[in-house]
C-alpha cells in the first residue's frame, strides 16, 4: 500500500488528527523490547500499513547481540504507610523500568 492510500483508508479525519488518535491509542501500552507490548503495538500498526513480522526466540544470537527473555508486566506499585499506592503502573507505565526484578517489601 502506498503512503497515499494510507492516508485515503482515514476516511474524512485530517492525518495529523489521526496520528494524534493513534499515538493516544499506543501511548498506554507497556513496550520492552521483547514481549506483549511489542506484538500488541505491531497488531495495531499491522492493521494500518503492510507489515509482516517475525519472531526471534529469546537466546537467539544476532550478530554481537543475545535477544534476550521476554518481559512481560501485569502490576507494580509501591504503597505509603497508610496502605494508598504512591507508586502505581495501572496508573503510568513509566513508573516501572523495564526488566525490573518483582520484589515484596
Amino acid at each position: 500500500m502506498h503512503t497515499d492510500d494510507s492516508l485515503k483508508t482515514l476516511g474524512s479525519q485530517e492525518p495529523g488528527r489521526a496520528m494524534l488518535d493513534f499515538i493516544a491509542e499506543l501511548y498506554p501500552i507497556c513496550r520492552s523490547i521483547t514481549g506483549e507490548g511489542v506484538r500488541e503495538t505491531l497488531r495495531m500498526i499491522q492493521k494500518r500499513i503492510p507489515l509482516e513480522m517475525h519472531e526471534v526466540p529469546s537466546g537467539t544470537k544476532v550478530f554481537d547481540w543475545t535477544v534476550p527473555p521476554e518481559w512481560n508486566i501485569r502490576d507494580a506499585y509501591v504503597k505509603n504507610r497508610a496502605g494508598k499506592r504512591v507508586i502505581d503502573f495501572m496508573v503510568s507505565n513509566l513508573h516501572v523500568v523495564n526488566y525490573s526484578q518483582p520484589i515484596r517489601r
